[in-house]
């Protein structure tokens, strides 16, 4: 019986911060500028959170410095689960191998508290330019090494990592051009500036529709719903088993009670649950992911160690 009361009174701390979990605004900060796919998520999600929970939640988009700026407020925040980081998995499973010097440590800093969603890249080429194909631009590219040029968001993206593993694969030698914004890049590809990208739908979608830019080839194992005429790029003649996809989570300081971990985590999972939440994430090319932050946390590890690998392979490094 006593055992039993002090259990309970060990327990109560946690359960007390789960029960009253928020008690004040918000905040999702989003290293993504306004606008932009995974911000449309975070302020979808944030709407239908903010009604169930009786609470403002905000997103405030704080772009830049490869998500350093977003990564480093939500780092000294309060641990009480009222501030949520959104990254992917360029920032935390990439950038430990690529920074020789990274002003945050993922396992000592932050704890996991949800996944959102897994979007798959897509090669994007000018309307008007002269490839039809995930193969004729392969071709070209080995018949001129060094003369077809590829744009990325910036050094060690998801897109720049799938680019050069492209060239890996095929044997190809071609110039990688780093852009600061996501806008800038494709329209580059648009304007003929560069020869291609590695991109999302929505990224290029506004593009697509616009009839500046093309899609040849998704970087999966099949086609995509929000996409079903466009070919894979193994169907469109590029190699086999050729995947590029990234996902995005949620984080909060690693401090935060895991009672307030665990109801910030099923709250996203309802809202992901809902039908009409997964088919305006279904336009944008992205797949919701309900999880558990344990599952994270497996996740970020296992892909921490898969682009250390491929970080080694490409060269890439950033002082």
């Amino acid at each position: 019986m006593i055992r039993t009361i002090i259990l309970a009174l060990a327990l109560a701390p946690t359960q007390l911060a789960a029960q009253a979990f928020p008690t004040k605004t918000v905040r999702i900060i989003s290293p993504y500028p306004t606008g932009a796919g995974p911000d449309t998520v975070a302020r979808l999600l944030a709407e239908k959170m903010a009604k169930s929970w009786g609470q403002q939640v905000l997103v405030e988009a704080r772009p830049g410095g490869n998500g350093f700026i977003a990564i480093e407020a939500v780092k000294r925040g309060a641990p009480d689960g009222h501030e949520i980081v959104m990254v992917d998995s360029g920032h935390v499973a990439v950038n430990p191998s690529l920074f020789k010097r990274l002003p945050y440590d993922v396992d000592k800093d932050f704890a996991p508290a949800a996944l959102i969603y897994r979007t798959d890249f897509l090669i994007a080429v000018a309307a008007n330019g002269p490839y039809a194909t995930v193969g004729q631009m392969l071709d070209a590219a080995k018949k001129q090494p060094g003369r077809i040029s590829y744009g990325t968001p910036f050094v060690g993206s998801p897109s720049h990592l799938g680019s050069a593993l492209l060239e890996l694969r095929t044997g190809t030698q071609m110039v990688h051009v780093p852009f600061k914004e996501t806008s800038q890049m494709t329209a580059a590809v648009a304007n003929g500036d560069v020869g291609w990208t590695l991109t999302t739908l929505a990224t290029a979608g506004p593009l697509v529709r616009a009839g500046k830019v093309k899609f040849i080839g998704v970087a999966a194992k099949s086609r995509l719903a929000a996409a079903p005429d466009v070919p894979t790029v193994q169907e469109s003649g590029g190699p086999a088993d050729y995947e590029v996809n990234a996902w995005v989570a949620w984080l909060v300081p690693k401090a935060t009670p895991a009672g307030t971990v665990a109801a910030i985590n099923r709250e996203v999972n309802r809202v992901l649950g809902e039908a009409d939440v997964r088919e305006r994430m279904g336009t944008f090319g992205f797949t919701p992911l309900p999880s558990s932050p344990q599952a994270l946390g497996d996740l970020i590890r296992a892909d921490t160690s898969k682009y250390a690998d491929l970080v080694r392979r490409t060269g890439a490094t950033i002082d």
